[in-house]
């Protein structure tokens, strides 16, 4: 037995010198160099890849079955001169023996200089398209049918048996080195790019956890754009459960070029990521993000990766300075009124989704002095479908409007007609009847985005517990507009201002290639002092407001809109006061004149109050007609008809004063009203600038003399009635007031 067991060891022990020799001599007498255009031809044929091997190859078969490349160029077999990649260094080996057992133990993999250069023509075919595809035979065999044949024959012995573990990994490390990929797309004219790109792994082994870091320069030439990224983490996978994970993951860089302006972003992003498989899950936990001065927190999680993916999750945004932030990524903000606007920003919200929709929901939102909760959504990424439901408590909108410009222009050569006008116009309306305006009062400049009007599919409901804007006050505004197709229509504006309310409707269609507007008003008992003052010119007139306006128009533009202004509006002034215009003493002095006597008491108030102002519109072409003018004054009424020119912001009316009686407690005897006076309208004529207000109005000087005429036909007639008593015949009489009157 001993000798048996002699034998047997020195036959194993040949046996094992007799295979040490066989890989001794198959590493050093054969030579794969000597089969490079052999390989290159199987590379055609099954791959239909142009492999061009310039170095040499190196190899190594025991204990180490390894592989070296070197000066290695690929390119499709369809396009042999335009390489899609070219190789510097390959270097790998695998144990032998470990093999046997279906597990890939393997030495450090080194790739150094690795290129990819891919092309998509103007037809969109990619130059690495056909990779994989074996060449056409000659028996004109479509790869394809041929390629299913193979398959077919061969079905049975390349499926593994059911039950086959997968093939178990353990590699000690992966480094590229200076690897390159560049990316032209010849119909877009888009060029990606990817350099210096450095990947450094530890120990590969499933279950375990892999360091992992990856470096490169990104470059985008439209727009052009440079980015510096890292990434770092500890990855760890099992495919038996289908489950990867980076954990400590964290993406830091620089980024520069057109879309900032020239400005440098310095991000990094961080957060510990699991792709759970077999539950189609996705998750970002501990999500940390900074963006030059933006912080911010939240977590992701997408279930559903195989079916329509769904997305949860919330994100915390940190107070930061909004103005700041965005001008140090070179996004240039408009002019504001505020220097200081856009200080403060802070977000929380809850985070859902699909891959065509996001949303913020339960969003608390603090911008500047200003907070708001509600809900913002894109419904439709690709139709751009906005979706916000917003309340706040206050919102200073001229902080974000631009400054107050000078007039220039048209609105220039107005202003100084106006100004004129005034100073001719004098403090007591004592100079001559002021001209109409002729100066165009609005701008041509277009207002409406067109463009984006027809895209825009919005749906907006609003409410805020204040509103400033034009410095007026708003309060309990509510609003809701929805848009689509290009009709933007506005469902509600409601709200309080200075103790009264309103209440509008309107729409504006841009769907023809001129746009048209409307807008249906209710105003109830609102300050018409604010709207009327400048900064130049105090308010001619001061009341409350009721107002009920029917109106609609054309255009793009100020001038536009009040051109086409068409409709009809109903108002009435309450509380009124005719600033700065004492109508009372000028009726004084034209009553004094018709006494031949000189006021001795002339009203020494400078305004004229009215308890009633109220009639109805009609408009045409920017020119409001009434007809139905009514005004009371104490002591006096009145009633008028005339136009108001929108277009040029003036005013001609002719209005008939019917005087009352002298209601001051100490009338003055030059102004009593004879009885002869009783039921007569004095006549007023108001023309010039609407800013001028009841300073524009003088005694008209015909009408005048139409009652001087009347009024002595009326005294001639008393005279003849006392003289003749019956002997006039009533005939007679009628003739002689009739010429009088006329």
């Amino acid at each position: 037995m001993k000798a048996l067991g002699k034998i047997l060891g020195l036959f194993f022990l040949g046996l094992l010198l007799i295979i040490v020799a066989l890989g001794f001599a198959l590493t050093h007498l054969f030579d794969p160099n000597d089969y490079k255009d052999e390989i290159r031809q199987l590379a055609r044929d099954k791959a239909n890849l142009e492999l061009t091997l310039k170095g040499d190859i190196g190899w190594s078969l025991f204990p180490w079955l390894g592989l070296e490349l070197t000066d290695a160029t690929l390119a499709s077999a369809s396009t042999p001169q335009q390489p899609f990649a070219d190789l510097r260094l390959l270097g790998l080996s695998v144990r032998v023996l470990p093999l046997l057992r279906k597990e890939v133990q393997m030495s450090d993999i080194r790739i150094d200089g690795l290129n990819l250069n891919l092309q998509r023509d103007a037809k969109g075919h990619g130059n690495w398209e056909d990779i994989g595809r074996p060449a056409p035979s000659a028996d004109n065999t479509p790869a394809p049918a041929r390629a299913a044949g193979d398959a077919a024959s061969g079905e049975t012995a390349s499926q593994p048996a059911e039950g086959n573990q997968p093939i178990k990994l353990d590699i000690d490390s992966l480094i590229v080195n200076n690897a390159r990929i560049d990316y032209h797309d010849a119909r877009s004219g888009q060029q990606l790019s990817a350099e210096s790109i450095q990947l450094t792994t530890g120990a590969i082994r499933e279950g375990a956890s892999i360091p992992v870091k990856l470096s490169a320069f990104f470059g985008t030439s439209k727009p052009l754009l440079r980015a510096r990224s890292e990434l770092q983490g500890r990855l760890r996978f099992d495919r038996a459960l289908q489950r990867y994970q980076l954990e400590g993951a964290r993406l830091s860089g620089e980024a520069s070029g057109e879309p900032l302006d020239g400005q440098t972003l310095t991000y990094a992003i961080q957060g510990e990521l699991l792709l759970d498989l077999a539950a189609q899950v996705a998750e970002w936990n501990g999500l940390k993000l900074s963006a030059n001065q933006l912080r911010a927190l939240g977590e992701l999680k997408v279930r559903d990766l195989d079916k329509a993916a769904k997305l949860s999750g919330g994100l915390s945004i940190a107070p930061v300075n909004l103005r700041d932030f965005l001008t140090g990524i070179g996004q240039a903000l408009p002019a504001m009124s505020d220097a200081k606007a856009l200080g403060e920003f802070e977000l929380v919200t809850r985070l859902s989704g699909t891959p065509n929709s996001l949303t913020l929901e339960d969003l608390q939102l603090k911008l500047d002095d200003s907070r708001f909760n509600g809900q913002l959504a894109i419904s439709d990424f690709a139709k751009q479908a906005l979706r916000a439901q917003l309340e706040g408590d206050h919102l200073d909108l001229d902080r974000y409007l631009p400054p107050a410009k000078d007039a220039k222009g048209a609105d220039a050569a107005r202003q100084a007609e106006v100004k004129e006008a005034v100073a001719r116009a004098g403090s007591n309306g004592n100079s001559p009847l002021p001209e109409a305006p002729t100066q165009q009062a609005w701008s041509s400049s277009p207002l409406l985005p067109v463009d984006q009007l027809r895209k825009l599919d919005l749906q907006l409901a609003l409410k805020l517990e204040q509103l400033t804007f034009d410095k007026q006050t708003i309060e309990a505004l509510n609003l809701k507009a929805k848009s689509k197709t290009g009709l933007l229509t506005l469902e509600e504006l409601r709200g309080k201002l200075g103790g009264g309310s309103f209440d509008a409707k309107g729409r504006i269609d841009v769907r023809p290639a001129i746009p048209l507007l409307s807008l249906q008003q209710r105003l109830k008992r609102i300050p018409v002092e604010p709207f009327l003052k400048s900064d130049e010119q105090a308010a001619p007139l001061k009341g409350l407001l009721d107002l009920q306006a029917d109106l609609n128009t054309s255009g793009n533009s100020e001038k536009a809109w009040i051109d086409g202004l068409n409709g009809t509006a109903n108002f009435a002034l309450k509380d009124g006061v005719l600033v700065d215009a004492n109508l009372e003493h000028q009726l004084c002095r034209g009553i004094a004149t018709l006494n031949r006597k000189v006021p001795s008491n002339p009203p020494s108030g400078q305004d004229t109050p009215f308890e009633t102002l109220q009639g109805s519109l009609s408009l045409r072409n920017g020119v409001a007609s009434n007809n139905d003018l009514k005004a009371r004054i104490p002591g006096l009424s009145a009633k008028g008809d005339g136009d108001l020119d929108l277009r040029v912001l003036g005013l001609d009316y002719r209005v008939g004063v019917t005087i009352e009686g002298d209601q001051r407690a100490m009338p003055d005897p030059a102004c009593q009203v004879n009885e002869r006076y009783v039921g007569i309208a004095w006549p007023l004529r108001c023309r010039g600038p609407l800013e001028l207000g009841a300073k524009a109005c003088r005694l008209d000087q015909d009408g005048l003399g139409k009652i001087a005429a009347k009024l002595a036909g009326n005294k001639l007639s008393e005279k003849l009635e006392e003289k003749l008593g019956d002997k006039v015949s009533p005939e007679l009489k009628d003739a002689l007031k009739g010429l009088f009157n006329r």
